[in-house]
């Protein structure tokens, strides 16, 4: 099976491609990326993994005829789609970013993927879509896919318009099957130690605590105490980069005998900020200084997955869902992130 990764050189779609490695030694894979967030040094490192297995492509999706010119020729069976600009605060500020490399690159992967055949695709959507929900009924048992889509920044926009894109176009084409699915906060590193998160100047709470604990960074901050929380704090669904990158492993398998489907991958679990700082200091037996400020404009209070429907239909069984793993592994990864430099 040929499999293209979009966005392979990044902090998913890396730990995505080394299972899919794992997983047969049929599989032989292709990264398209810009390396625009993604990393060259990621890329030695899974292509070192089995040179013969991996191939990379240094590309922008946004040069349409490129990318056709490149599924034409390849042929891929498979297309896991990740590649996309993904920070809620500059989405705000830079919309067009967002609609061009989200929703427009998706929207023309889709159609050459089906003009050149590709029967199976994956696509990363986000919890975003969902936008902020207010029923008490709903929050204390988890979003399920039928939520509705009501999200309240252009990234989540930029995200749904990109399923709707998938759905609609797959009605036309009855070879092109999907599966989306919906991410919710995903931290945490690989756990022999050959991946992580590198991003630069990240937003995500695991990998800022990471680095505050690690002393990269003088501080941090907890954006806004007086949400309506049992602490005043945000509260977010974690769930292990391995847990979810074995979700898409299962993705494809789970075409190979099903239609299009929709799936959330969370634990159904939900930590506070605060809870995530106390953790990280806890496992990391460090102190560090932390301060309150204003809240971000975007931020809702409380999300959490319901994930009843992929544990039921996929077979998905995390192993990773405990908050102190997922703390301790992204410690860990900052750690040699430090020490290289």
């Amino acid at each position: 099976m040929k499999i293209l990764v979009t966005g392979g050189a990044g902090y998913i779609g890396s730990h995505i491609v080394k299972q899919l490695l794992n997983e047969s030694k049929e599989y032989q894979i292709t990264i398209i990326d810009n390396l625009s967030t993604g990393f060259q040094e990621t890329i030695d490192t899974l292509i070192a993994l089995n040179p013969k297995r991996v191939k990379f492509i240094k590309e922008d999706l946004s040069n349409w005829n490129r990318i056709g010119e490149i599924l034409k020729r390849e042929r891929f069976d498979t297309i896991i789609h990740l590649a996309a600009s993904l920070i809620v605060s500059e989405s705000i500020k830079l919309p067009h970013k967002y609609f061009l490399n989200n929703t427009a690159n998706t929207k023309n992967l889709v159609e050459k993927s089906v003009k050149f055949g590709v029967k199976k695709f994956i696509f990363s959507s986000t919890a975003a879509v969902y936008g902020e929900p207010n029923e008490k009924e709903i929050i204390e048992k988890g979003i399920d896919e039928n939520y509705p889509k009501l999200p309240i920044n252009p990234y989540g926009v930029s995200k749904l318009l990109s399923e709707e894109i998938i759905q609609d176009i797959a009605k036309l084409h009855k070879d092109f099957k999907y599966v989306i699915i919906r991410y919710f906060n995903v931290a945490g590193a690989d756990k022999e130690g050959l991946l992580g998160q590198s991003t630069k100047d990240a937003t995500q709470l695991i990998k800022v605590a990471s680095e505050t604990a690690v002393g990269k960074r003088d501080k941090m901050y907890i954006f806004g105490d007086d949400y309506d929380t049992p602490d005043g704090t945000c509260i977010r669904d974690y769930i292990d980069v391995d847990d979810l990158a074995y979700a898409h492993i299962l993705a494809i398998n789970y075409l190979d005998k099903n239609r299009n489907d929709i799936f959330n991958c969370g634990y159904n679990r939900g930590y506070s900020v605060k809870e995530v700082i106390e953790t990280m200091k806890r496992v990391t037996n460090r102190d560090f200084a932390v301060e309150v400020t204003s809240r971000r404009e975007g931020d809702p209070s409380i999300i959490k997955a319901d994930n009843s429907k992929i544990i039921k239909k996929m077979g998905w069984k995390p192993k990773y869902d405990d908050l102190e793993i997922i703390c301790k592994t992204s410690y860990e990864w900052e750690k040699r992130l430090k020490n290289k430099t």
